[in-house]
């Protein structure tokens, strides 16, 4: 998972400093790298580098890239993948320059397949980021078979399946396209003149930019100085390639997990939806407890709607440090149980001989809520009860989330009740996954493979057994 942001100005503006503060509202997204790059209406300029946005990009640094468009992304690698080479955004030089750079937000289910044919036409690869692929597709159909920039995106869109929400800067345009089935979020604002593109809501706000509509599965909108266009949508590219609807599949992992709560995503706000999950969650109950304290901070309005459907007390009882980051996005385990030490610290004397409900979004690998488990109970809780907002994830995504293998879900691997000895828990329910269907509008429109297996692209037989995915975002 990661977070874009774009921005073509027709003021006085600078691109790339609103870029730097959308993405710091997106900081959530990616923790490890970040980068932007700008156009001066000749040359593109790239600054990226590991860490967080405030610290890649002080005053001086934005000082020294000017442009009227710039793009951006915020990362977190999967399955160690973390380095500089697989930053992003990727600068893509000719032998005119550097006139190129994109920023992808998702996963490339058929990567070695496309890179593979791309090499063999003498293509090269300076990383193993999906990012760089779509881009060097791109620039390829137009530098060698003279195809216009949206027309090679759309050819993109027939060959490279998967999910992408992305972002392509050249000196005059900044191009913004999303993969057919819309997995990951992007949306248009407008400043004034000026137009804005972010992976969450929260990232216009910021901008103080008002939230036009979402880019559509499968539009390419072309921006520029003159005003936004949208080359095409889905339904003209099926006309083109003569192919059936795609149905959209938007990641209900965003709504549980993701997207910050003050976010309007996937057209509902993200707190509405957890509300929705955590009463839910409290219709399972009729046991007496004492308090409902979430593992803060995504879990915050599931317990909410928990605690005001059951009429039991809410508190933040679990302190967050919000100087470590997301545990669940730390590339290593290793990296995850020392935040999970460093991230969270229990109100001692408020546990004290009480029957606490302890709500978290999600269990993934089980090691986070294990160890805060043991913390509540060390702080003299007298019961620890988990329920838990997502429905248990079995399956490993495809499409940008970091679940590689089967084998690391504790889902997949225990049953319902090995996971509540697992994790020292006195009882743990999790929500079901026709429950989560009624919490959301829509719910046909949403992927849920991560739950139950049914994935909306298809992918290699050796992948459906065992997901080793090296390119994600």
């Amino acid at each position: 998972m990661c977070g874009v942001a774009g921005y073509v100005s027709r003021s006085e503006r600078q691109a790339a400093r609103q870029v730097m503060e959308a993405l710091y509202a997106e900081q959530h997204r990616g923790q490890e790298s970040c980068g932007i790059a700008a156009s001066d209406g000749q040359w593109l300029r790239l600054h990226k580098a590991m860490g967080y946005v405030r610290e890649v990009f002080p005053n001086e640094i934005l000082e020294t890239m000017p442009g009227f468009a710039a793009l951006g992304h915020v990362r977190y690698p999967t399955r160690g993948s973390s380095s500089l080479l697989n930053a992003q955004p990727y600068l893509i030089e000719t032998l005119r320059g550097p006139i190129y750079a994109i920023a992808s937000n998702g996963d490339v289910v058929n990567y070695d397949e496309v890179a593979m044919d791309l090499r063999q036409k003498g293509v090269h690869f300076t990383s193993s980021n999906d990012g760089e692929l779509l881009g060097r597709f791109i620039v390829y159909q137009h530098e060698v078979h003279g195809l216009e920039i949206p027309a090679a995106i759309a050819l993109l869109m027939r060959r490279i399946r998967g999910a992408y929400s992305a972002l392509f800067l050249t000196s005059q345009y900044l191009y913004v396209f999303r993969d057919r089935h819309g997995f990951r979020p992007l949306l248009i604002g407008q400043v004034g003149d000026d137009v804005a593109v972010a992976s969450e809501s929260c990232a216009l706000d910021i901008l103080r930019a008002e939230a036009v509509r979402e880019v559509e599965p499968g539009e390419i909108l072309a921006i520029s100085r003159h005003g936004m266009h949208s080359t095409r949508t889905q339904s003209s590219l099926l006309t083109d390639l003569d192919e059936e609807p795609v149905p959209t599949h938007h990641c209900i992992f965003e709504l549980i997990y993701f997207a910050r709560p003050d976010s309007y995503q996937f057209g509902e706000y993200v707190y509405e939806v957890r509300q929705r999950i955590g009463a839910k969650l409290a219709s399972y109950d009729e046991e007496p407890v004492d308090v409902v304290v979430p593992v803060p901070d995504s879990a915050n309005f599931i317990a909410l709607g928990y605690a005001a459907a059951r009429g039991v007390p809410f508190n933040f009882g679990l302190i967050r440090n919000h100087y470590v980051g997301r545990t669940f996005i730390r590339p290593d385990q290793y990296m995850r149980d020392e935040s999970v030490r460093t991230k969270f610290n229990p109100l001692k004397d408020f546990f004290n001989g009480k029957r606490v409900v302890m709500v978290d979004d999600s269990i993934v690998r089980g090691t986070t809520i294990r160890k805060i488990v043991r913390m509540i109970k060390a702080a003299g809780a007298r019961e620890v009860h988990l329920r838990i907002g997502c429905p248990p994830v079995r399956f490993s995504c495809f499409y940008g989330i970091d679940t590689p293998t089967r084998k690391e879900l504790i889902a997949n691997n225990m049953s319902l009740e090995e996971i509540c000895t697992y994790t020292g828990a006195d009882s743990l329910k999790f929500l079901k996954i026709e429950d989560l269907r009624d919490c959301v509008s829509g719910a046909d429109r949403f992927c849920y493979a991560c739950l139950d297996g049914h994935y909306p692209e298809p992918r290699h037989p050796a992948e459906a057994a065992e997901a080793v995915v090296d390119h994600s975002l």
